[in-house]
This record gives C-alpha cells, sequence and structure tokens, in this order.
C-alpha cells in the first residue's frame, strides 16, 4: 500500500502558538471587490517559508501520514484523497485561502488522541476543498473521524465570494462522549463588513433556529451563514459549563472566556484594525484595555468607512497602536531609538510585581504574514493573488504569489536554509538580518528601510494590471506558466534589493553614525577621495529630555 509524507516543505520551529493575528475583509467592503484576508505567522524560533503542495491524483487506499505543523512530531496516518489541488503557501488553485489564531481555551479539552493539528488540518484542507463551505465540511469531517489534537482555534476561511470564521475545540481523549469529537461554530461575515481574531474567542451567542437575520446572525446550516456542530451546547453542559437556554449560549463564555489578556494582549489588536477603518472605535477602548470587567464587548466584525484595497489591510498588519492609547512610542521601552516593539517575554516582573508589554500586530517574531487577494469575475489562475512577506510585515515587501503557482521561489524555499543554517539565498535570513540591524536603531534606520519596503511594495501594485492582462491573454498551461515565473521573479528580485538594502545599511549606519550621500546610494567622498565626513545624530530631542529628567545635575556642564 502507498504512502504519502505531509510535511511542510521548510521546517518550523515553534515555541509558542498563542502569536497569530488575522483580518478578513468581505467583498463589498473592498474596493474592487475582492474578498481579502491576512494572517501573521508569530513564533519565536520559527523557520518558515513558502509552502508548496503539488496537485495531484491518488490510489484508492493511499494514506498520508500526518506530522505536526508546529513541532514535526509524528501522530498517525489518515486515509489519502483520490484527488487534491495544488496549494502554495495559504491559497489554493481555486483561491480558497485559510489562515489561523489560537486562542487555547480550556486544557482538559485537547484530545491527545486525536491525529489533526491544526496546522495539518489547514494544509490538509487547501488539498481537498474547493470552496469555504466544502473547507468547513472537509475540516469537521476530518476532525470527527481522526480526532483534533491542538489547543483552541480560531479559523479564517474565505473564497472569493464568502469570508467566513469558524472557532474549534477537542472534546477530550479521556471521557466517553455521546455525539463528537468536537465542538465548533462557523459563521459567514456579511459582504459589506470587517472581522478579525488575535488568539482570542470571538464567536458569542449565535442563532440556532436557523431564522433568517437582517444582523449579524443568519440561517443555520448548509445553505445559511451559520453552522455548528449538534453538541456545542450538550457538550458544555454536560461539564458544567452552562446552564441557561440554549439561545442564551455563548461559545466563548463557555469554552475560552476573554480574561485581561485575551482582551488586552488579543482582542485590543483587532480593536487597532477596526479603529483604523471604523468609525465610533473609541467606545470599546474599556474593552480592549482589559481592567473593566463590566466593559462593553467588542462586536464580532464592524462596517468600514472606506472600501478597502489590499494596500489598506498591508498597513494594518504593520500596526504597532499608533496614534491610540497602547502607542508603543510615548514611554523609554522602545529605547534611544524609540523602536515600536518590546522584548519578550510579554510579562515581566520587578520587585515581585507582575507587568505586560503591549502587543502590536506587527511583531518582531513574525515567520511570515500574508495578505490574500480573492476575485471572482477574474480566471482563478489570476483572481487568485497572495502577497506574501517572509518576516515582520511591517519591515519587508508583500511579493505576488498567484495562487496557479507551481512551484515555490527559491529565495522562499532555500536548500541547506533552515532555522540553524543562514543562507544569502534564503529570504527568511535575508529579511531577518536586515531587521536586526534596524530595530535597536529604528528611528535612525527604518525610514531607509520604509523607503526601498514601499518602493518595491508600489512597483508590484502599478505591475498588477498589465501582468493579469498578459496572464488573461495566454491560456491553460501557458498562463500558468507566465504566473508561476512572474512570481519567482519577483521573490528573486526582491532578495537581490534586500541583500543590496543590507550592505547599504551597515555602510550608511556604521557605528551609530550616519554617512552622508550626494544621490540616493552613492556616499561621497572628500576632495582626497575618502569618505566624507560622518554625521553624528545623537540622542534624539525626547530621549536627551528623558535621560536629563532621570539624572538631574550628573551629566551638566560646569558653567565657566
Amino acid at each position: 500500500m502507498k504512502r504519502q509524507t505531509i510535511l511542510t516543505l521548510l521546517l518550523f520551529v515553534a515555541t509558542g502558538a498563542l502569536a497569530c493575528t488575522n483580518f478578513i475583509v468581505g467583498k463589498k467592503a473592498s474596493k474592487d471587490g475582492s474578498v481579502i484576508c491576512s494572517y501573521s505567522a508569530d513564533s519565536y524560533g520559527m523557520f518558515q517559508g513558502l509552502c508548496h503542495y503539488p496537485a495531484g491524483k491518488h490510489a484508492k487506499g493511499e494514506m498520508l501520514k500526518i506530522y505536526d505543523w508546529d513541532t514535526n512530531k509524528y501522530h498517525g496516518e489518515i486515509a489519502q484523497a483520490e484527488e487534491t489541488y495544488n496549494v502554495i503557501g495559504n491559497i489554493n488553485e481555486w483561491q480558497l485561502t485559510i489562515g489561523e489564531t489560537t486562542f487555547g481555551g480550556r486544557e482538559e479539552m485537547v484530545d491527545t488522541t486525536g491525529i489533526l493539528d491544526y496546522g495539518s488540518l489547514i494544509y490538509i484542507t487547501l488539498q481537498r476543498a474547493k470552496n469555504a463551505r466544502e473547507a468547513i465540511d472537509v475540516m469537521t469531517t476530518l476532525v470527527e473521524k481522526y480526532g483534533y489534537n491542538s489547543e483552541g482555534e480560531t479559523f479564517t476561511i474565505c473564497d472569493p465570494n464568502e469570508a467566513w470564521i469558524m472557532e474549534l475545540m477537542g472534546t477530550a481523549s479521556d471521557r466517553k462522549l455521546e455525539k463528537g469529537r468536537s465542538v465548533w461554530v462557523a459563521i459567514r461575515i456579511p459582504d459589506d463588513m470587517i472581522c478579525g481574531h488575535a488568539n482570542q474567542s470571538r464567536i458569542t451567542k449565535f442563532d440556532q433556529k436557523g431564522k433568517k437575520a437582517n444582523g449579524p446572525l443568519a440561517m443555520v446550516n448548509g445553505t445559511g451563514d451559520v453552522r455548528f456542530s449538534k453538541n456545542v451546547v450538550s457538550y458544555a453542559r454536560k461539564m458544567g459549563w452552562f446552564d441557561g437556554k440554549d439561545e442564551d449560549f455563548s461559545y466563548n463564555a463557555a469554552y475560552a472566556a476573554p480574561d485581561f489578556s485575551g482582551r488586552r494582549i488579543c482582542d485590543a489588536r483587532v480593536w487597532t484594525f477596526f479603529n483604523r477603518y471604523a468609525d465610533g472605535m473609541e467606545r470599546y477602548i474599556p474593552w480592549a484595555e482589559g481592567r473593566d470587567k463590566n466593559a462593553e464587548p467588542m462586536p464580532l466584525w464592524v462596517k468600514p468607512n472606506k472600501l478597502l484595497t489590499v494596500a489598506d489591510v498591508e498597513a494594518a498588519m504593520r500596526d504597532h497602536f499608533e496614534d491610540t492609547p497602547f502607542s508603543l512610542d510615548n514611554d523609554m521601552g522602545g529605547g534611544i531609538w524609540e523602536m515600536p516593539y518590546r522584548p519578550t517575554p510579554l510579562y515581566f516582573t520587578v520587585d515581585g510585581k507582575k507587568y505586560f508589554n503591549e502587543r502590536p500586530v506587527s511583531t518582531q517574531q513574525a515567520g511570515f504574514v500574508f495578505v490574500s487577494q480573492m476575485r471572482s469575475w477574474l480566471p482563478r489562475e489570476v483572481g487568485g493573488c497572495f502577497w506574501f512577506a517572509n518576516d515582520d510585515g511591517n519591515m519587508v515587501p508583500f511579493t505576488p504569489v498567484y495562487c496557479c503557482t507551481t512551484k515555490s521561489p527559491k529565495p522562499y524555499n532555500t536548500p541547506g536554509a533552515d532555522d540553524l543554517t543562514f543562507s544569502m539565498d534564503n529570504a527568511f535570513w535575508v529579511q531577518n538580518w536586515v531587521s536586526n540591524m534596524v530595530y535597536p536603531r529604528y528611528s535612525l534606520l527604518f525610514p531607509s528601510l520604509k523607503e526601498v519596503r514601499d518602493s518595491l511594495d508600489s512597483s508590484y501594485f502599478k505591475a498588477q494590471k498589465e501582468v493579469e492582462d498578459r496572464a488573461l491573454a495566454l491560456q491553460g498551461k501557458a498562463r500558468v506558466e507566465y504566473l508561476t515565473a512572474y512570481t519567482a521573479e519577483k521573490a528573486e528580485q526582491m532578495l537581490a534589493r534586500w541583500q543590496q538594502l543590507a550592505t547599504y545599511l551597515i555602510v550608511k549606519y556604521n557605528d551609530m553614525t550616519s554617512r552622508p550621500e550626494d544621490k540616493p546610494g552613492h556616499f561621497k567622498r572628500n576632495a582626497e577621495g575618502m569618505g566624507a565626513t560622518v554625521v553624528r545624530p545623537g540622542y534624539p530631542e525626547r530621549y536627551s529630555r528623558d535621560l536629563i529628567r532621570q539624572t538631574g545635575k550628573k551629566f551638566e556642564l560646569p558653567t565657566e
């Protein structure tokens, strides 16, 4: 009997799962009618690139070995599908896109005997489903048959027409249950709304009667906009976690109630996305602050005050709470050069008291970030554009990857590179090299990085129509080959530009100085041919003032 192994094509070493962010834009909330969703995969120690699973036909009886996406631990086998679809990153050839964030929930619900972890479930489903509704069917059927061994998870599940959010938990391995190996709810996001989740369960009450509603609750099960497992309420009753009327049942109240960290560390990231593009979000600041137990809960989705673009969602994935009460630029935590990042862990202790750092959307431990654009009016090979960044989204551009791409570009799938092996041919390592030069001297170096980043992003958007018009003029294999080649070309060009940026930064800002240029990228020389005198920028003014407030007259020069 043939056996096939499912492995991400790159090593993935993760030290913490509760660290991701997803944003969702319905097709009537986007400027061009796209469904858009995003995902930042954040975990210290992660080495990841752009995975690829080719389409295939499989013999009856063929088995698929399952290795944990986080740890590479072997879990067991499941039956292979007779046909699987091409998957590049988190999008497949049908434009179906799936992302996730882990919310954890009740630890006693983890099914340690289950075969499927959340990552394997995503990539197996992308190989087997054509649209969001099929994906929900595949995911819940697989979990029911083989068991789910991860903690509670929120999945973003989108296709060119619909955007869904699904929350799923196992029902433990040490109890004999009458119904179901998981409890889950899936809700379709209204087309004119935006949604988000960030490691906190966000589904509360939902329609269980199948009545059509104009608001956030609509029809139940197969043809409607709300779907759920049959045991979703009864399991909570059995465990003693809910004893009210069915219609009052709240998924997260029963299985993953939001505490301080669930609101301040997690939901605050959703709040900043909403606040960026929707009106009236000030009323939910107390919820995001996490301290007021009676604060008004933040809605699952809101209507944006403008139609959003891919560029808008990319900007949201680069957010550090700028111009909000949670801003990271108003205390000394950013150091001399005002870095909008904080060292981890999130929590620390001083003199026996516990404290926390703000946790923004953009974070240094991101292994990859994507913004997926799905368009129903285009042929699927062209309609699905997966904008990919192989590091913290704030520090790199998003290169275009078309959903029909049949080979992962070398910079994103580099032979010999792994979490312990640096390679100049690998995007993850070169981009992290640059990022880690910039982080500690952020205000000094970031403007140079941002100029290159934004120039590349703009060039991709500017070229998009011409590239897609050319693709539309081609047919079948020729179209796929053209878009695969274009995807590889942009990845290679980006890597070359980032290698150039790395050497520029070390020359430009060596020893905390700045070398003058006579034109961009060309350093000045004096009459003798030596480098022109460097500029010594010293402290930023705000840091100088903070230093003097702290030290008083210690560094004050004496008057003559």
